[in-house]
């Protein structure tokens, strides 16, 4: 059995990351970057439950928490599912063209490998947006003294939402379907309004705290 990328050492992913091998890439990164950010809201969370301090907003950090949480699991689960993808198409690509059967062949499956690989970073983009979501919240009722924590967290998640959409963007620009390529741009464009003031807005406010 193969081994996660995310079993692995850090040392070792970074690794892999600078080699010639076709993946892990940026896809993979913008999956981590958003993962990153999620886990620092959670530990923001979880440095504000059970502190007399912030005895009101309990239950508003608790479901915060669950929901980070999960967006961690699920980038950290889309940062596998970035690779496996990406290699697939890298293999698809390398597929013999000598004969018209062979093109093809070659051509259905690259469509098939370009659409997958794309779906995937469109998946991480969503998952980044969410994690974004959570920070005002995080960053209004956290722990004070983990504040710096939410400020990371929203630039690790807007970095994954903008890699992630690059990673979109270079597919759909080989794939022939065109209803395919136009909804996914306009869902990309949807996924992006709007985030670079959210970014602004909570970084400004997390300095605002320091």
């Amino acid at each position: 059995m193969t081994e996660n990328l995310t079993d692995k050492s850090t040392k070792s992913f970074l690794d892999e990351l600078a080699s010639s091998a076709p993946a892990p890439g940026g896809g993979s990164v913008a999956a981590l970057s958003g993962a990153l950010g999620a886990g620092l809201i959670s530990m923001v969370c979880n440095l504000t439950l059970g502190k007399p301090k912030y005895a009101a907003v309990q239950d508003d950090i608790s479901a915060i928490l669950k929901k980070s949480e999960s967006l961690r699991k699920e980038l950290t689960d889309l940062l596998e599912a970035d690779v496996q993808a990406y290699t697939l198409l890298s293999q698809t690509m390398k597929m013999p063209r000598d004969t018209e059967e062979q093109k093809a062949s070659r051509a259905t499956l690259m469509d098939k490998a370009l659409k997958a690989a794309t779906e995937v970073p469109m998946r991480v983009a969503e998952a980044c947006v969410a994690v974004m979501a959570l920070c005002p919240a995080a960053a209004e009722k956290g722990n004070t003294n983990a504040v710096s924590d939410v400020g990371v967290g929203i630039l690790m998640s807007e970095a994954g939402l903008r890699g992630a959409a690059l990673n979109v963007l270079i597919n759909l620009g080989l794939i022939k379907d065109e209803l395919f390529v136009s909804e996914s741009r306009r869902k990309l464009n949807n996924l992006l309004q709007g985030k670079p003031e959210l970014r602004d807005e909570i970084y400004n406010l997390v300095v605002s705290k320091l």
